[in-house]
């Protein structure tokens, strides 16, 4: 019984997460869009279509006036000036996954070139959101940093900032469809590290010579390596033998965005490249 209890007490906490988690998320993005000369009001659809589908799946289920009941005025404010999101988010995928449009934000508001203050910025909104809570709740726990050497615009990514597989497959399948670079998504559609994946549908590909990228914890800031799976989607190099689920990993998001710039794109290498990297066929 006592376990009994201490689960459903548990379960309560975390979905005060969830809606604590929501409501700062998407005070912050209002907040930031203030600051920003450029129209970014797509941002702001784009991140309450996606913590509004996920306040639909997730349990308990939360519908969008649930995440603004202490705040009725902001609920109101949004739903007229953000209509699209109230009226599509239980019928339509969302594109991406929330900490990914903040992501976006922050890069509009320091600038795409001021590394270090995006990292900052992340971090401390990041720890904002873990405060109190006991599990990952809407925010994402890695940035991946990529680059060419022919260039020195910076291009970002960050992990899923979801909970749970459901949660997490579907908002990479969204990302795949509608949102990564067509190379990065079907790298990530097509990879399968178990044995009897057939090499014939293999479209994981080789960065071109002079990509850099690097990812780094949103807690500690330390360096963090490829993990398997990345390293035989996209061929980093790794001493890492973590497989984490296809996609959820900050590469994902970074490389997708470097490989939108056509002259990099251009240069990447498709499928069954090296002996070397067919991990486990």
């Amino acid at each position: 019984m006592a376990a009994e209890k201490k689960q459903k007490e548990e379960y309560k906490d975390d979905s005060k997460v969830f809606k604590r988690n929501a409501f700062l998320l998407i005070d912050k993005m209002v907040e930031m869009a203030s600051l920003i000369q450029e129209d970014t009001s797509e941002l702001v659809d784009e991140i309450l279509h996606s913590i509004f589908f996920l306040g639909k799946i997730t349990q308990p289920e939360f519908s969008p006036r649930q995440l603004f009941v202490d705040d009725v005025d902001m609920f109101d404010y949004l739903n007229e000036a953000h209509p699209e999101p109230f009226r599509l988010y239980s019928s339509q995928l969302p594109r991406r996954s929330p900490f990914s449009c903040v992501l976006d934000m922050v890069v509009h508001l320091e600038g795409q070139e001021n590394v270090d203050e995006i990292r900052t910025k992340l971090q401390e909104l990041t720890q904002k959101l873990k405060e109190g809570a006991s599990k990952k709740e809407l925010y994402s726990t890695t940035i991946c940093i990529s680059g060419d050497n022919t260039d020195s615009v910076r291009h970002y990514g960050v992990s899923m900032s979801t909970t749970g597989r459901p949660a997490g497959q579907i908002m990479v399948s969204a990302s795949c469809l509608n949102f990564w670079e067509q190379h990065v998504a079907d790298a990530v559609m097509s990879y399968y590290p178990e044995e009897t994946r057939k090499t014939y549908s293999d479209v994981t590909i080789k960065l071109p010579d002079g990509v850099r990228c690097q990812a780094f914890d949103l807690k500690s800031g330390k360096v963090k390596i490829p993990c398997f799976s990345c390293t035989n989607m996209f061929g980093l190099d790794t001493t890492d033998t973590q497989v984490w689920p296809n996609g959820n990993c900050a590469e994902a998001e970074s490389l997708s965005n470097l490989l939108r710039e056509e002259e990099v794109g251009e240069r990447v290498q498709n499928g069954n490249w090296t002996e070397e990297n067919k991990g486990y066929r």
